[in-house]
């Protein structure tokens, strides 16, 4: 019975995210027993065909809330389809609220999922395929807890 119903909810997750006209690319990856290393980088590669559109792009994490901070810091780096970096930075991701502690996010039990407006109006230049690579910077290696990331990237819901 507990299967049937992790089925269901997958079958849900997946028809709703269908669901998304905004959604230009998404992908998460787990991290390997729920430990960030730092020299494990994901990259995600995403194809931009309008040049004329302003996009947003958001980072996904999923955490436990074992996790010993309340926020994570990630630099990103992103190459355009001619291999120049297009942009590059360090960000704070916070997961939880540092007054209160609350885990910030969706989620139940001790599993939360959270998506974070990273790069907002972003003008791509040239059509081709952009590649974003994610890497922890929180000086702790294995950084435990976090057991996947992930990027998203919209078309700008303000572009009329």
């Amino acid at each position: 019975m507990h299967n049937l119903v992790k089925v269901w909810a997958a079958a849900l997750v997946l028809l709703l995210s269908a669901c998304d006209p905004a959604r230009v690319y998404e992908q998460n990856i787990d991290l390997p027993q729920g430990n960030w290393q730092i020299d494990n980088a994901p990259v995600f590669e995403f194809e931009i065909k309008d040049t004329t559109q302003v996009y947003d792009i958001y980072f996904n994490v999923r955490y436990n809330l074992k996790y010993d901070y309340y926020n994570l810091y990630l630099r990103h780096q992103l190459m355009g389809p001619d291999s120049a970096e297009v942009s590059s930075k360090l960000h704070e991701v916070l997961l939880m609220d540092s007054k209160t502690g609350k885990p910030l996010g969706n989620g139940s039990s001790d599993i939360y999922d959270l998506q974070a407006l990273a790069l907002d109006n972003m003008k791509f230049g040239k059509q081709g395929t952009y590649r974003l690579k994610l890497t922890q910077y929180m000086r702790r290696d294995p950084l435990p807890n976090i057991l996947a990331v992930g990027v998203r990237v919209a078309t700008n819901a303000d572009d009329k």
